[in-house]
């Protein structure tokens, strides 16, 4: 059984690299194979197909990124860098992103719904208690959080791909995204 979990692991690890690079319609199942070490029938016994294989590694990865970076509605600045860094720091997952997005624009994988619904109703309950403002719906709010956090990662067209310049102080980067965040949650009356 460790071995076929080392051979599942190595398959993953060069679907990664092989994904981010050509995207799902792009990607050959034998380079992923050579990559790995494994016979091409190894990865269809495991996966099924090239798009299950895609499937499987986004949710490994996506998963992770749910539960490792902590949300909450009374740091939304915080959140914003936690994943500004995130999303700096794995160039080959956020460029997994966009060819997903890309190529599969209509499919939601569930749980990167349901974890989106989730952060939104958690936004809305925030905005109903006063804790954050109110000036931007919810749904709106989330999306301009990640919109901003994931600016200058390997995903955007604007970014660091306009202004290169713009990465060569991450702190600085960093700090002007969990600002930006703050503006856009800040209170009703603190601008009073």
């Amino acid at each position: 059984m460790r071995n076929a979990d080392a051979s599942r692991e190595r398959i993953l690890e060069a679907a990664m690299a092989e994904f981010s690079a050509y995207g799902i319609a792009g990607a050959r199942v034998d380079r992923i194979a050579k990559a790995a070490g494994c016979n091409k029938n190894l990865i269809y016994i495991y996966f099924e197909n090239k798009e299950t294989l895609f499937a499987t590694l986004l949710k490994k990865h996506l998963l992770r990124v749910y539960e490792d970076i902590a949300f909450t509605p009374d740091d939304l600045p915080g959140y914003a860098a936690r994943v500004f860094d995130f999303g700096m720091s794995r160039p080959d997952l956020m460029r997994l992103l966009a060819w997903f997005n890309l190529e599969q624009h209509n499919v939601v994988p569930p749980e990167r719904g349901a974890a989106h619904g989730a952060k939104v109703e958690e936004l809305a309950e925030a905005q109903r208690d006063g804790r954050i403002g109110g000036a931007f719906p919810p749904d709106f709010l989330m999306t301009a959080i990640m919109a901003l956090a994931t600016a200058w990662t390997a995903a955007n067209p604007f970014g660091a791909s306009l202004d290169a310049a713009s990465t060569k102080d991450l702190a600085a980067l960093r700090g002007a995204v969990s600002a930006a965040v703050g503006l856009l949650a800040q209170r009703d009356d603190a601008s009073r």
